[in-house]
């Protein structure tokens, strides 16, 4: 793999580069990964796609990310405590996965997108980025829906600016993320009515015509339910334990994992573990004691979905 030249290699100076960005280089850095995303989306690049769908072989290592939130010290922690830059600066065989809702609901979230952005922009074969319910489409967005006023505070009359163009970067995030027969990432939840792997590559394409995109991005497991029910979100549904089944069998893998929901330990299971998902925002407005991330070695088996547990890291 071709190696980056780098403009920074250590993470302090990213984060103060991400303090002092003006507006004019904050917007050429998503438009350039919004050009990077496209490419990727066309085929060409490292990484294997089809549509929003990203295929990974069960090699190497992961660094998985859950929900930040505009949560910048935690953002900061993880990338320390896995070495993911001085790794992926080395060449190693590593991913950074990150399962979306970059910004809203806290005070850094034009930062938070600021290092996200640098880190595709220097790795572009390195990090994966997903699609959340605060990064949806216009007839599904979140509520409050705080960013608009986040970027006009950092950045002023500039701010409406920048917004618009990190919408139309959102459009181009990824749906979903496969690992040959390990997991399937997705940031809500599983599609109920999906009949195809092409169901969630394309569900953008399919979306407001077919449910898919709406429940990829807004689902939530239950327990003691069969199919599906309302959300008390007003969007997505709830969905039970045969789903999830038949999610798994039909991409032949043994476990999902997602974001979307708080957890005071940062992380929770449904479904017999085969749900797991992962929070890695701490603090106001959700009040969780710990965040969590994924470090996976994607080589391994999975035998029981209890397995994945071993690989989940608390702070």
């Amino acid at each position: 793999m071709k190696k980056v030249a780098l403009n920074t290699k250590r993470l302090s100076d990213l984060i103060d580069m991400a303090a002092k960005t003006s507006s004019k280089e904050f917007l050429h850095l998503i438009e350039t990964c919004i050009r990077l995303l496209a490419t990727e989306y066309r085929g060409a690049g490292g990484l294997r796609t089809t549509g929003r769908l990203v295929e990974v072989p069960p090699v190497g290592e992961a660094v998985i990310v859950g929900d930040i939130h505009g949560d910048l010290e935690s953002l900061k922690h993880i990338l320390e405590d896995s070495s993911f830059i001085e790794k992926a600066n080395r060449d190693e065989d590593i991913l950074l996965i990150f399962l979306g809702d970059y910004g809203d609901r806290g005070l850094y979230s034009a930062e938070v997108f600021y290092v996200v952005l640098k880190l595709k922009q220097l790795f572009p074969e390195r990090v994966i980025l997903m699609r959340g319910n605060h990064e949806g489409p216009d007839d599904l967005l979140a509520y409050p829906h705080d960013l608009p006023f986040l970027l006009n505070r950092k950045f002023g009359e500039r701010g409406s600016e920048i917004y618009l163009k990190l919408r139309e970067l959102f459009k181009n995030l990824y749906n979903a993320v496969l690992v040959d027969e390990r997991y399937v990432l997705l940031h809500g939840g599983a599609p109920s009515q999906a009949s195809n792997v092409g169901d969630i590559a394309y569900a953008h394409e399919k979306h407001p015509r077919e449910r898919h995109l709406e429940e990829i991005l807004w689902n939530d497991p239950w327990e003691g339910i069969k199919g599906t029910c309302a959300s008390p979100r007003g969007a997505g549904r709830l969905f039970g334990e045969d789903v999830t089944d038949r999610l798994l069998k039909m991409l032949a893998v043994k476990a999902l994992i997602r974001g979307h929901e708080p957890g005071e330990e940062g992380f929770k299971t449904n479904h017999k573990g085969r749900v797991l998902t992962i929070f890695s925002r701490r603090g106001p407005p959700y009040y969780n004691n710990y965040g969590a991330y994924l470090y996976l070695d994607l080589s391994r088996k999975v035998g029981k979905p209890e397995q994945l547990l071993q690989s989940l890291r608390r702070y």
